[in-house]
């Protein structure tokens, strides 16, 4: 149960912003894409900008085009309570934090699926956890890590972005011997990298052996060094563990595959311990969706299915 916070109208406007409570509080509402939220797409949590009670996840964000944020979902059930509202003799949903009862917009049925919602948020009425220690403190996770190589991480990273209960993910280069390397030196096939993708999730929502099972789906494991047309090292397919029951993990699902005859050929992935870490320049960060969201194309040339 989320636990009520009171305060009279004067400790608002002490705490708040003029343009923070004429909308919180006084039911206003912001222009239309004039707020900081609406191309807003960093992984991390939204929380009510009056009393910081988590709202919802980037997960659940979308352009619906209206000019505001747009969400499919809330955090957790209850997170967000609906009135009747029949202001300018209209009959709407109007949506307002559970918490502190203050308006964060509207709620419609024209939203996609699988819930068909439609939250209307007001950015003003909206704060931004980025993903990590702060935002998974809020929602009460303990989240874990994964890596994975499947080839072109543009296709990997967008397939596990939209797995739920991952929290975030970030391409990146590992593997291999150069520090810091760039992509220009990654597809050079010198530096030992190859391109991989670093998943945050919450494993009380989705199980390390899904993520393993997904990684294996998402491409040809039995394709050395290689994933479609794109060649050389850095294309190799391996999970990299973290921690003994992610090998213990990996090790069995990579073995059941390989009695059950699922691909016809023997897998050639490898599984080892997740060395350093280096993050992708930002172009290569969300590749497709920012893709999709610039030219309406679900399509990004590389090997890996997607």
């Amino acid at each position: 149960m989320i636990k009520k916070i009171v305060k009279t109208e004067e400790e608002w406007k002490s705490l708040l912003t003029a343009k923070q409570y004429r909308v919180l509080r006084q039911k206003g509402t912001e222009r239309a894409f004039t707020g900081t939220y609406n191309d807003h797409y960093e992984p991390g949590l939204y929380a009510c900008a009056a009393c910081g009670n988590p709202l919802f996840s980037s997960e659940m964000k979308y352009d619906h085009g209206t000019g505001w944020p747009s969400f499919t979902d809330v955090v957790w059930p209850g997170a967000v309570e609906l009135f009747e509202d029949r202001s300018f003799m209209m009959n709407r949903t109007e949506g307002r934090c559970a918490a502190c009862g203050s308006q964060l917009g509207h709620v419609f049925d024209d939203g996609p699926p699988p819930t068909g919602r439609h939250y209307c948020i007001n950015p003003v009425s909206l704060g931004f956890k980025p993903a990590g220690k702060e935002a998974d403190a809020a929602l009460g996770i303990k989240a874990e890590t994964a890596t994975f190589a499947a080839g072109c991480f543009w296709g990997v990273e967008d397939n596990f972005r939209r797995a739920p209960g991952v929290l975030s993910t970030e391409a990146g280069y590992t593997g291999g011997k150069t520090k810091n390397p760039t992509y220009k030196q990654v597809c050079s096939d010198k530096t030992g990298h190859a391109e991989a993708v670093r998943v945050v999730f919450d494993p009380a929502r989705v199980s390390y052996e899904e993520l393993v099972r997904l990684f294996f789906k998402l491409h040809d494991p039995t394709q050395l060094n290689r994933q479609g047309p794109d060649f050389g090292t850095q294309y190799r397919s391996i999970v990299f563990t973290h921690g003994r029951d992610q090998d213990e993990t990996a090790r069995r699902v990579k073995s059941e595959l390989e009695r059950s005859g699922a691909f016809g050929s023997p897998i050639v992935t490898e599984i080892v311990p997740a060395p350093e870490f280096y993050p992708a320049e930002e172009e290569h960060q969300q590749y497709l969706e920012k893709k999709r969201r610039r030219t309406g194309v679900d399509s990004g040339g590389c090997g890996t299915a997607f």
